[in-house]
């Protein structure tokens, strides 16, 4: 673990465990799981604000995308008035390049101080006792391919785990796709664009298949919540689109 973050997961891992000591009279041996589950919505709706900033710039990205790729073509050879351009674009829309980074850097210090939480076997150099909970009988602190094997009952909540994140992903990925605008930009960009955009969200099940069993509860809860977060913002962009197809005049 990064001695940076050292205080923040020992503060988050109290939390999480005065939280879990809340809930076990009710829930039993559930209660790590819901708390991991609680609290990690929690964080993320403390930073939900920045993340509705990244989506209002994400926005704005697309929609400026046909002028940012009209002013490309027209002072293709004239770099600087090119920067120029399109600086005075970003000005007269209230936005910039960056502004949909931004908020993600912000959020990220966060979001690494829950994850290592719930993959360090040791806090402040002491066991996390997180870790010895269980779900369905699977310890919070095991791994897919260590113990009783992927033939398992373990293996078998790891698989459910795996399918969750994998539905999640396709959502994921199918929204980026919607929200694109691969009219706007060359027809080689938009291929590679449109295979990255298919495949990034499928890292996190990668990521699942070699983290603790905790980690993985952590990361399908906060990709579940992210999904949402985006749903909620964008709307319904595949029925909007269809209903502007369907006002535009026949040119046939």
């Amino acid at each position: 673990m990064f001695s940076i973050f050292g205080v923040p997961v020992d503060a988050a891992y109290h939390l999480v465990s005065g939280f879990t000591g809340i809930l076990a009279p009710v829930l039993g041996g559930a209660a790590a799981v819901a708390a991991i589950i609680a609290v990690t919505m929690a964080v993320r709706i403390v930073l939900m604000p920045l993340s509705l900033r990244a989506f209002r710039a994400q926005a704005a990205a697309a929609r400026l995308a046909p002028q940012l790729l009209a002013l490309r073509q027209r002072y293709a050879r004239q770099p600087e008035r090119l920067q120029s351009e399109m600086s005075a674009l970003y000005r007269r829309e209230g936005t910039s390049m960056f502004a949909s980074i931004t908020p993600l850097l912000f959020q990220w210090p966060f979001l690494s101080v829950m994850y290592l939480l719930f993959r360090s076997p040791l806090i402040a150099g002491q066991p996390n006792t997180l870790l010895a909970h269980d779900l369905l009988g699977v310890t919070l602190g095991s791994h897919w391919l260590s113990g009783a094997g992927p033939a398992s009952i373990q293996g078998g909540v790891f698989l459910g785990l795996f399918a969750l994140l994998a539905g999640l992903c396709w959502l994921s990925s199918r929204l980026a796709r919607l929200m694109a605008a691969p009219a706007v930009v060359p027809a080689p960009a938009a291929r590679g664009t449109g295979v990255l955009v298919k495949a990034l969200p499928y890292l996190t099940v990668v990521i699942a298949a070699f983290t603790p069993l905790a980690a993985g509860i952590y990361l399908l809860t906060s990709m579940g919540w992210s999904l949402v977060e985006r749903r909620f913002f964008f709307g319904r962009p595949a029925g909007s689109r269809r209903d502007q197809g369907a006002q535009q005049p026949d040119r046939r």
